[in-house]
């Protein structure tokens, strides 16, 4: 029999996983402030490395005619002129608000949901606002972001700096989605001291429900993780105020779901449970697609 010492590679599948990377998108003013020392926070408590992400572009416009082309032209410039002085001062605030940590910055002229998925490659967790503060040529929907990175999201709910991240909870469905949030969230839950995966469905429903979280439980459970499976019976659509209403009970301020939706036009189309999470957070939320 092979000696333990002697398979680097089954001792290398046996250590918890950790989030190495953390990419954050920092534009100029206060809406920044939170969400970057919040990554910065955590990057601290993971002895990580935090990358900020400068990104901004400006929206195409239509010339008339050929005539306007010359004033086009200066418009451009100015705009370009304009993002590249505001690029400078989200770098000085995010340097400013990442105090501590082990940073490193980069700028992109490009939409920020686009440069944050494009440089999601050298990131093991994005960190990203539940409210955009700008338009899209400033701020990256969490949505798109979510939809397109490939990598997990961290959700910051509005004015908050820290996530403790002791009790948590995972928003359980058996899907594909589902399946990849709770894999990407595992050094997250490791370090909990309490994981409820919740199921919540219609009675007729909950004994199949309930073989699943036990399930998802006891493969946890073997990760090291305190998990423990829990069903609401609900006769109502209101899905995402049970989740909400367990969380609270728990004191748990992560709350751990995948993202469902699909793309058409370009648009993401998100389930309203979703849609409540993404742009309505009321705690940190990690989400994966």
């Amino acid at each position: 029999m092979q000696k333990t010492e002697d398979r680097p590679a089954a001792q290398a599948a046996a250590r918890t996983p950790a989030y190495a990377t953390i990419m954050v998108h920092a534009e100029p003013g206060a809406g920044a402030s939170a969400r970057v020392a919040a990554a910065a926070q955590l990057a601290r408590d993971l002895d990580a490395r935090l990358i900020g992400l400068g990104a901004e572009t400006f929206d195409p416009f239509p010339t008339p005619d050929p005539f306007s082309g010359y004033a086009a032209g200066e418009w451009v410039a100015l705009i370009q002129d304009q993002i590249l002085k505001d690029l400078k001062t989200a770098e000085a605030a995010f340097r400013r608000d990442a105090a501590g940590a082990d940073v490193e910055w980069r700028t992109e002229q490009a939409y920020p949901h686009e440069a944050l998925a494009c440089h999601a490659r050298a990131a093991d967790l994005i960190v990203a606002s539940g409210r955009q503060t700008g338009g899209r040529a400033r701020s990256a929907d969490p949505a798109d972001v979510v939809m397109t990175a490939g990598r997990p999201v961290l959700i910051v709910p509005e004015g908050r700096r820290r996530l403790r991240g002791d009790a948590v909870v995972v928003a359980w469905k058996n899907t594909r989605e589902c399946r990849r949030a709770l894999h990407d969230a595992l050094p997250f839950l490791s370090a909990a001291t309490d994981v409820i995966v919740l199921a919540v469905c219609k009675p007729d429903s909950a004994e199949a429900a309930e073989a699943e979280v036990a399930d998802v439980a006891a493969s946890l459970r073997r990760h090291g993780v305190p998990a423990r499976g829990q069903v609401s019976r609900l006769d109502s659509a209101a899905v995402s105020e049970e989740i909400q209403r367990v969380a609270d009970d728990a004191g748990a301020d992560l709350l751990v779901c995948g993202a469902f939706g699909h793309s058409r036009l370009r648009e993401w189309v998100f389930g309203g449970v979703t849609d409540d999470f993404i742009h309505r957070p009321g705690r940190f939320i990690l989400m994966s697609h």
